[in-house]
């Protein structure tokens, strides 16, 4: 098999883990005989740096041409001062839309080694397993007008909430595809006591439900979901809601993992290439010193593999070999407790490789002797 994989590195530490998770999958490509091409584009702060466009047509033609594309991380204080319309963010936005990934899937998993790691008790996330499905293409992010003006001697801003109708629909319709293959149930995220797009949302998640009569619905305000992220994450399989509420819930919702550094995540598109990514940002006051956690990027890999490529195996033993890497012990510095006795990226990334060696030779020696 020969797949094209754009990579996209980005800014910060974007560059370190994304290196990482090519070297996996180089790895997996090896020992399963396949073959990846990877391609090498700009985007974010560092096009902004080399040709002044944080999403520049170069890179555009690369993800176009791409089965699947790799992210790292855009964004720093370095280019906070710029104007907002050429701002790294900016160019990850216009990637979105350009490719239409309009649905981010971002699952949280529970990993018994990394039960100290975690703020909370371990009654609380221990059995942890659930997926949020965040809209990636609507809502305040992308809605217009948005901006800065003076009225009666007031400097006033202003952002925009805008969903519409088939636009909620699609997203909540792949929830409920997920929900029937895991749990068989949805958790619909609103504010439709107070937002009149959120009382679309519930509407329009009520209609898709009736063609799903075996997956439970329910509807949970954000600030109630907030909460029963930390008082109760067992009780959610599938969490959908719109494009700000799922960033903010699934940065909160990695601390059941015990880092950001932990959560992968896959932005689908059903006209073009996928784009897969870690949650974290590009932490700038690490970058460079080789501390960064890959295992979030590795995992979009593994996603990759799964979601692009349908690669089920080779997803399966990237993921078995972190957990792996991580019962053995193992930890970059935003896992470690005490801060002693920590790893660097590049070896946790070798650990990492090490263990798919390991795993898909002795899966070769067993297909040998059936």
């Amino acid at each position: 098999m020969k797949k094209k994989i754009a990579v996209l590195p980005g800014d910060g530490v974007g560059k370190e883990v994304t290196k990482g998770a090519v070297e996996v999958l180089k790895a997996v490509a090896n020992c399963f005989e396949h073959q990846f091409e990877f391609t090498y584009g700009l985007i974010g702060g560092d096009a902004i740096d080399q040709v002044g466009n944080p999403f520049p047509d170069a890179t555009v033609q690369i993800c176009q041409q791409a089965d699947a594309v790799l992210l790292g991380s855009v964004g720093g204080p370095k280019w906070d001062a710029l104007p907002a319309n050429i701002r790294p963010e900016k160019g990850l936005l216009a990637m979105r839309k350009t490719l239409d990934v309009y649905a981010n899937l971002r699952p949280v998993s529970f990993y018994q080694s990394l039960i100290d790691a975690s703020p909370l008790k371990k009654e609380y996330i221990e059995g942890v397993d659930f997926i949020i499905v965040r809209e990636l293409l609507g809502g305040i992010y992308f809605g217009e007008p948005r901006e800065r003006k003076v009225e009666q001697g007031e400097e006033i801003a202003i952002d925009t909430l805008v969903y519409k109708r088939t636009e909620i629909k699609r997203i909540i319709e792949s929830a409920f595809e997920i929900a029937s293959k895991r749990g068989k149930k949805v958790t619909s995220v609103d504010k439709a006591n107070v937002l009149e797009s959120s009382r679309l949302w519930r509407e329009v998640a009520e209609e898709v439900a009736k063609q799903y009569p075996d997956v439970a619905l329910e509807h949970m305000l954000v600030d109630a979901a907030a909460m029963h992220l930390i008082r109760n994450p067992k009780r959610f399989d599938v969490i959908v809601t719109e494009n700000m509420f799922g960033d903010i819930l699934s940065d909160e919702a990695s601390m059941l993992t015990g880092s950001l550094g932990m959560l992968p995540s896959a932005s689908l598109s059903t006209t073009g290439p996928s784009v897969y990514e870690p949650i974290h940002g590009s932490a700038p006051d690490i970058e460079g010193q080789n501390k960064a956690n890959p295992i979030a990027a590795i995992l979009s890999a593994a996603m990759l593999l799964r979601h692009s490529f349908e690669l089920e195996e080779e997803a399966k033993v990237i993921e078995k070999a972190v957990g792996q890497v991580l019962n053995a012990g193992h930890r970059t510095a935003d896992l470690s407790i005490d801060g002693k006795g920590c790893i660097s990226t590049t070896k946790m990334v070798g650990e990492i490789i090490d263990a798919i060696v390991d795993d898909s030779a002795i899966s070769k020696i067993m297909t040998c002797y059936t």
